[in-house]
């Protein structure tokens, strides 16, 4: 047999493997303690009693954490799986992910036991091919003893394979910027946007304008108001460059400035014109209308290149 797309291996050259040992004469580092028990029980959020105590067991689904030989591995492991890994990495099967284990436990395990353990590997399987793409199942048996004691038995698969090719991603539409929200109270605005004016509210008992838009004057509270179209003159009275997060239908970085209009209101919006690094504080700017999409236009102000230099740092 051969896998798909990979190179030649049989599948009885890789059944060759099955029963040789992975792992001879392993030892565990620790012995069984009160401190790794301590550690996994906090760490699972398991408060059986049992595991406490001076008559206190190991949870038994710790069996393969008594086996493991950390960042700098075991002494006593053998070629044999290396090799098998070696071979079915050379047929095109690179890629790896743990499937599953099983455990059984013959006895519990206690402070003070000594581990020791031996690995055989005990299956390959066929070629099969799954929704991740054509390989090998490999599965390993462990078997831990405690003070020389069968203690019990993890079986380890992982899936050795080629994946499969991915489709082709269809094309997606451009990302719209999200729509503002239009209501009673700001309806006049965005009508005024739609025909390239930038209406300011103010209030027809105390004069007062106001930004944005409002049912009721800050300064009077009379539910009373016209408007009057700002010049579209301003000057940037602050701003940020947004680098993060990137969002559908926004470049960053870019500018977005609090801009003090001629009127003496303040209006947040992007700063366009220069490179979003020359933006400044006190930097003149003008009021333009900027089509975002087929159904959307924004108020934006365009930055004069020569105030550039004026304008005192953000």
């Amino acid at each position: 047999m051969t896998g798909e797309g990979a190179g030649d291996v049989t599948y009885e050259a890789l059944k060759a493997f099955e029963g040789l040992p992975a792992a001879t004469a392993g030892v565990g580092k620790d012995l069984v303690n009160e401190a790794m028990i301590r550690h996994w029980c906090e760490a699972m959020g398991d408060t059986n009693p049992a595991y406490e105590g001076p008559e206190a067991i190991a949870p038994p689904t710790m069996l393969q954490a008594w086996t493991m030989g950390g960042l700098s591995g075991h002494q006593g492991r053998s070629d044999a799986y290396d090799e098998l890994s070696a071979l079915l990495d050379g047929a095109g099967y690179t890629s790896v992910v743990a499937t599953d284990c099983e455990q059984e436990y013959l006895r519990p395990l206690r402070p003070g036991n000594a581990i020791t353990f031996d690995a055989v590997i005990e299956s390959v399987s066929e070629r099969k091919t799954t929704k991740l793409g054509t390989g090998h199942f490999v599965t390993t048996r462990m078997d831990v003893r405690a003070d020389g004691e069968l203690a019990g038995t993890h079986r380890f698969r992982i899936l050795k394979y080629t994946p499969a090719a991915r489709p082709k991603q269809e094309k997606k539409a451009p990302a719209r910027r999200p729509r503002p929200v239009v209501n009673r109270d700001n309806a006049g605005f965005w009508e005024g946007v739609r025909e390239h004016r930038l209406l300011i509210q103010r209030c027809t008992s105390c004069g007062t304008l106001r930004f944005p838009w409002l049912p009721g004057c800050g300064t009077c509270a009379s539910l009373e108001w016209t408007t009057v179209e700002a010049s579209g003159e301003g000057t940037v009275f602050s701003y940020v460059v947004m680098h993060h997060p990137p969002f559908p239908a926004f470049d960053p970085p870019y500018a977005v400035g609090l801009i003090e209009l001629a009127e003496g209101v303040r209006i947040i919006s992007n700063v366009v014109g220069v490179p979003y690094d020359k933006v400044r504080t006190g930097m003149p700017v003008r009021l333009e209308f900027m089509r975002v999409d087929e159904e959307l236009e924004l108020p934006v102000f365009r930055a004069d290149d020569g105030g550039a230099a004026s304008g005192s740092e953000g």
